[in-house]
């Protein structure tokens, strides 16, 4: 099972993510949020692709649920978090980061 303190010590340890208050949430992000976690620390909402969501939905359903509403269309989903392990946790958080963190720049060629 996993526990919000987990989560929280997990994503804050990935590159370049910060925590901020978000509405009633605490929010994770880098260059844009993806992933919050509810004030009574029972489940996350992650950002997945939308492919990434439904292979999710599909192999754990008791662990992840699309989020039913427009957000969900775009890969928003809840992760209850007494229904996974830390380890399931750990990869469905790092696949979420990786959306938000940055793609590296383009070094411009110089002529010569």
């Amino acid at each position: 099972m996993a526990t919000a303190q987990q989560f929280r010590k997990i994503a804050l340890t990935l590159e370049g993510t910060s925590e901020a208050p978000h509405f009633d949430r605490a929010a994770f992000k880098v260059k844009r949020i993806y992933a919050t976690l509810a004030a009574d620390g029972k489940s996350v909402n992650l950002k997945f692709t939308p492919d990434e969501q439904e292979l999710k939905c599909l192999t754990a359903p008791d662990g992840f649920k699309r989020i039913p509403n427009t957000w969900g269309v775009q890969g928003w989903t809840t992760l209850t978090l007494k229904a996974v392990t830390s380890d399931e946790m750990k990869a469905a958080l790092e696949t979420a980061w990786r959306h938000a963190v940055p793609p590296p720049k383009k070094v411009k060629k110089s002529k010569a």
